[in-house]
């Protein structure tokens, strides 16, 4: 007979903690799924064990009899201990954190196997190459690392490289030295679009049998399948994106975070979780390595390698480029999107049959509607953000919720006939394109064109393939893309994330250029690029075009530490979310003034009216903000403090609200 503490898959906050059940079967370890009755439930319910007993915890008390063992899923150890991590780390409920790491899905009733890219595999003829040479710059970083790889010491690489100098390379390098050791590796990439290029890659070193894929794009199938394959310890590497951190893979030799500065590698549902924090739990249980990439690291992980908590190395190559004021442009009467020089560039470009990449990171084809007669602007009814025009249904689009709307035909303030779209997406960047290059053939690749399965691969086997001569993009061409014959790259307007209300602009500005620009003279032949801009003179910009990380850097950290932002402090924001605006305001009010009393005491003064925030996505709920400039050495007793109103006001129905926190909101 044992005895168990067992997590119970119950969304309610009260049952959020551990209940204690006798279990008859002495097999029964951390990590399996039983199935129990649980209060006045009348059907069983899913429990997740997270301690055994040998003997019973305390006498005189008449514990429940677990009814039997899920034996399809189970966890392991490790998996339950970074569960509960995450739910010490994000204040989130424990089931929210264990949901992480089960899979979705259920077997085939007919037995088949689902392999997601399983055309792709029988398509491809791959043969297994593990003999390649390293640079010397790329040999001298591989020392480092292996060593620590081969004396398994938890260890954590900062590997600063602009993209084109080997950091992929580096990445299967230290992947082939753990496998031979006898570990497993896990593969990050930020987007979902990156997966197939990067399994690609890898599936020529490794061979495909040797790979599982995990990311949201998957069927429920596919994805129950993969988890089944990795928990079997039937495959060494496991490639995706964000979730692929949870992947049930054990005895880790290398986690790779690619692109690592990436804002999509923090959650946006609860548990809003950062990856890295994950990661490196994970590695530390199994004394791996972990392998952080970008050519722009962000502030942050920068700011953790000047203080010794990250190894850093660097690598190095970018190709030229040149900054155009569009100012000046406008002055002499170019009221074209492109530039005279990139125009001319383009055309030499084309001429000499290489391909070219346009930047921009506004989908649509106007990114306001606006009334010239009063100024007013179409604003989506639920969010109160200023609508986009899409040409290709002829409908306004609202980029937050999704809504879309007709355009009216008069303006809904005063009732003129002059509505017009202002500003420009990737769609009005493709029609001029084909105008000024009728014999070029174009694709785009925005969040527009990717809705299909397989369209992403589609575009980017088209452009691998010299089908495309030139490709018009958003934020997704900015990223991890390896194309050999792409002889230059061009920001349309490098302004865009410029004055966005988040102190990150300058950071995620300088990012994306930098990134985009690595894009071009990857080949061969040497690449330029073109950076089209409105504040030639802002520092982000400037030092993305001279790739100067250190500049921007050190001024980035200077503003940083006086405005007391990350890494300098904890920003948490306290979510009031009720479908009564009055019940979420009055409760707002009422979490602020107890905030400030309670902050107080621990000299803590940055507390924040609350703010309205945009409707929710999926719910018609509104909500509300609260933030908190919490200090490093506060952090702990700050989140005590939060986590005991989250529970309060979550488990009083009069309050008609509920509260969830978000610890360094993107």
């Amino acid at each position: 007979m044992k005895y168990i503490d067992i997590v119970v898959a119950n969304s309610n906050e009260s049952t959020d903690r551990y209940y204690t059940y006798m279990c008859e079967n002495d097999d029964v370890a951390v990590g399996n799924l039983v199935n129990v009755m649980f209060a006045r439930s009348k059907k069983p319910i899913v429990g997740i064990v997270v301690q055994v007993y040998s003997e019973m915890p305390k006498e005189g008390i008449r514990y429940r009899q677990v009814i039997d063992i899920n034996s399809e899923v189970s966890l392991n150890e490790e998996m339950v201990s970074t569960a509960v991590f995450l739910r010490a780390r994000y204040l989130c409920r424990y089931m929210e954190a264990f949901s992480l790491f089960l899979p979705s899905g259920k077997p085939s009733k007919r037995g088949i196997k689902r392999l997601p890219y399983k055309e792709l595999a029988e398509k491809a003829n791959f043969t297994q190459n593990l003999n390649f040479e390293l640079n010397s710059e790329q040999m001298r970083a591989f020392s480092e690392i292996s060593e620590d790889i081969i004396k398994e010491n938890n260890s954590i690489f900062l590997i600063q490289g602009i993209t084109g100098s080997g950091k992929t390379e580096l990445y299967m390098k230290s992947i082939e030295l753990a496998i031979q050791k006898g570990k497993n590796a896990l593969v990050l990439v930020p987007e979902i679009t990156l997966t197939t290029q990067m399994v690609l890659r890898f599936a020529h070193r490794f061979g495909f049998e040797n790979i599982a894929v995990i990311h949201s794009r998957l069927s429920q199938g596919e994805r129950y399948d993969e988890w089944q394959r990795i928990r079997n310890g039937e495959v060494r590497i496991v490639i995706g994106a964000r979730s692929a951190i949870f992947a049930p893979l054990e005895n880790i030799g290398v986690i790779v975070l690619d692109e690592e500065h990436e804002a999509s590698y923090k959650s946006d549902q609860s548990p809003k979780y950062e990856t890295v924090d994950v990661a490196a739990k994970r590695a530390k249980y199994y004394n791996a390595v972990l392998l952080l990439g970008s050519a722009t690291p962000s502030v942050v992980s920068k700011k953790r390698a000047f203080d010794g908590i990250y190894k850093p190395l660097m690598l190095n190559n970018l190709p030229k480029a040149e900054i155009v004021d569009m100012r000046e442009e406008i002055k002499s009467g170019n009221k074209h999107i492109i530039s005279k020089l990139l125009y001319d560039k383009m055309e030499t470009m084309l001429k000499n049959g290489k391909q070219i990449i346009l930047f921009l990171n506004r989908r649509g084809y106007s990114t306001v509607i606006a009334c010239k007669d009063c100024g007013t602007v179409l604003k989506c009814k639920k969010c109160d953000i200023a609508l986009t025009y899409h040409k290709e249904d002829c409908l306004a689009h609202c980029h937050y919720c999704g809504e879309r709307v007709r355009v009216p035909k008069f303006c809904p303030e005063c009732q003129g006939e002059k509505l017009q779209g202002l500003g420009i997406g990737t769609e009005k960047v493709e029609e001029q394109i084909a105008d000024l290059f009728p014999k070029a053939k174009l694709q785009r690749l925005d969040l527009d064109t990717v809705k299909k399965k397989g369209s992403v691969e589609k575009i980017l086997d088209d452009f691998n393939k010299n089908k495309t001569d030139i490709l018009i993009g958003t934020q997704i061409v900015a990223k991890g893309l390896d194309f050999k014959n792409v002889g230059l790259v061009g920001v349309i307007l490098a302004d865009t994330s410029l004055n966005i209300p988040d102190f990150r602009a300058g950071e995620r500005t300088f990012q994306l250029i930098t990134q985009v620009i690595g894009r071009a003279g990857r080949g061969e032949d040497e690449g330029s690029a073109v950076v089209q801009t409105y504040q030639p003179q802002n520092m982000a910009i400037v030092c993305a075009t001279k790739n100067d990380y250190d500049g921007f850097y050190n001024e980035e950290v200077e503003f940083r530490k006086h405005m007391m932002y990350p890494p300098f402090c904890d920003l948490v924001q306290v979510v009031v979310i009720s479908s009564s605006e009055d019940a979420c305001a009055n409760a707002a009010g009422e979490i602020y003034e107890k905030l400030i009393l309670e902050f107080e005491k621990l000299g803590i003064n940055d507390v924040f009216m609350p703010q309205k925030l945009l409707w929710s996505e999926t719910k018609e709920h509104y909500r509300y903000g609260i933030i908190i400039k919490c200090p490093k050495t506060e952090r702990q007793e700050c989140l005590s403090i939060l986590a005991k109103y989250k529970f309060l006001y979550n488990t009083d129905k009069k309050k008609k609200v509920q509260v969830a926190l978000d610890i360094n909101p993107y």
